[in-house]
């Protein structure tokens, strides 16, 4: 069993920058890829980055490439995302989740844990 606990979400500026971090418990957090994920109101949920188990491999949606870094220390059982450059567009609440695989995932149907959330809105 694996908990998630997200913190650093926020109000921000557009153009501003944050921080998320997840917290997860559980033996086998060091060896799942992780994945953050987003939901807008009235929207689905949207895949946003992930990263594998060594932190060597990461991949991310286009709409935040170059803007946002995922990244984990596997000493602390904790996954980062920095966002900068934020938008309106941002604005959601995100999710960490611990996948069973190893590798790097898009699809939320590869992850297997998922944290409570943690609010982000971007004031334009």
């Amino acid at each position: 069993q694996v908990q998630l606990v997200e913190s650093g979400g926020g109000l921000v500026q557009a153009g501003g920058s944050l921080r998320l971090s997840c917290a997860a418990s559980g033996r086998t957090f060091s060896s799942s890829a992780m994945g953050w994920f987003r939901q807008a109101p009235e929207k689905e949920r949207e895949f946003v980055a992930s990263i594998g188990w060594s932190g060597d491999i990461t991949i991310y949606a286009d709409s935040v490439k170059g803007r946002f870094t995922i990244s984990r220390d596997n000493a602390k059982n904790t996954v980062y995302l920095q966002m900068n450059s934020l938008k309106p567009e941002d604005t959601a609440v995100y999710y960490c989740a611990a996948s069973w695989l190893a590798g790097p995932q898009g699809e939320a149907s590869e992850y297997k844990y998922w944290g409570q959330g943690t609010q982000v809105t971007v004031s334009s």
